[in-house]
């Protein structure tokens, strides 16, 4: 039986429905956008980063993340579960179980985000780990998946909820994937009629920017959902005022974005495994590599136009639902805003059946 607004009310009580989070966004999401988003009733999450070697620095940055997040939400007790989540990039295992793990089990967060492996394995020892060392306090796990066969690896693999990430997602993703409007009933089918009694959540993301995303989503299948691209144009997100800008000027967001592993490049983080690229709006520097300027000159390019605080070659990572967002707001006015439209529209669409 597919788990129900309830039961994801006794996993996460403070969240509100329909149910919402926020992408760990590395670089973004931070402890002032987590927590202003469960503070509004959805469930916030903070990007945890992708190296967990013993000498990362990205370990302690985000125990002193949590710690701050502890701090503004007023939960002073260690043992109290932190009502955030944590996201992680995991095609690059080494070390996740030995040293963040540990940092876990310290700060006690809600919820582990697991995106990414580069081999079938890695995910199989990292679900078992944390739900082990989480046991104590009901931690849940989420992968995010972006094919049925990824969904039915997960759910062997343990994992509590499905990001299932369909092609209209900002960032990045599966490079070969479908629209939710297909992937989310798809899985929803492979888990009712391969999983039977398997108590999997599947939450849907991908150009969802507000109600209408939302509604559409549960009637498909979907328990709730992530948004990604409307949450970093927030006053809470940290990224910079000029990118705010880019997004809100961007319409026609299956024509102004493209998925392709040339942002990463641009940007010196072309390390993904094949299996991913990622929707970015499309740039000077995107235009230049499809002229056919060699590699090196574009990034040559890119940098100095960064140095110059020229944004129109920065890689600016987008769904096609940018079209949708126009101002900055308040998380939490994202968060209200969006479940008043779903409960309109819900209710509007029941008045005429």
């Amino acid at each position: 039986m597919a788990p129900t607004t309830k039961d994801i009310k006794t996993w996460f009580p403070r969240v509100s429905s329909p149910f919402i989070c926020n992408a760990p966004m590395y670089g973004f999401a931070n402890a002032e956008l987590a927590i202003a988003v469960t503070k509004a009733g959805g469930l916030g999450f903070i990007g945890g980063g992708f190296d967990f070697s013993s000498e990362s620095k990205q370990i302690p940055a985000l125990s002193s993340e949590l710690a701050r997040a502890r701090n503004l939400i007023h939960f002073p007790s260690p043992q109290a579960t932190l009502p955030v989540g944590v996201g992680f990039i995991t095609f690059r295992p080494e070390g996740f179980v030995q040293n963040i793990i540990p940092v876990v089990s310290e700060h006690r967060p809600a919820a582990i985000w697991l995106f990414a492996p580069a081999s079938r394995d890695q995910h199989a020892e990292i679900v078992p780990a944390l739900k082990s060392a989480g046991a104590a306090w009901g931690l849940k796990v989420f992968v995010q998946v972006g094919t049925v066969q990824s969904a039915r690896e997960a759910v062997e693999d343990g994992c509590d909820v499905l990001v299932v990430q369909g092609s209209d997602a900002g960032g990045h993703q599966w490079a070969q994937g479908a629209s939710l409007i297909s992937l989310v009933p798809e899985t929803r089918d492979m888990l009712s009629q391969e999983f039977e009694g398997a108590n999997v959540a599947v939450v849907a993301a991908g150009g969802i920017v507000d109600g209408r995303g939302i509604a559409a989503q549960l009637a498909l299948g979907a328990n709730g959902v992530v948004m990604g691209t409307r949450f970093l144009v927030t006053e809470e997100c940290p990224a910079p005022t000029a990118m705010k800008n880019i997004i809100m000027s961007t319409t026609d967001g299956g024509v102004s974005t493209v998925k392709s592993t040339v942002h990463d490049t641009m940007q010196g983080t072309g390390f993904w495994p094949q299996a991913y690229d990622g929707r970015a709006i499309i740039g000077e520097s995107y235009k230049d590599h499809i002229a056919g300027l060699p590699e090196d000159a574009n990034i040559i390019k890119y940098k100095d136009a960064l140095a110059a605080g020229d944004s129109t070659r920065r890689t600016v990572w987008a769904g096609s639902g940018v079209g949708l967002i126009k101002s900055i707001l308040p998380a939490g006015e994202v968060i209200l805003n969006a479940q008043k439209q779903t409960r309109e529209i819900l209710q509007s669409v029941q008045s005429v059946l």
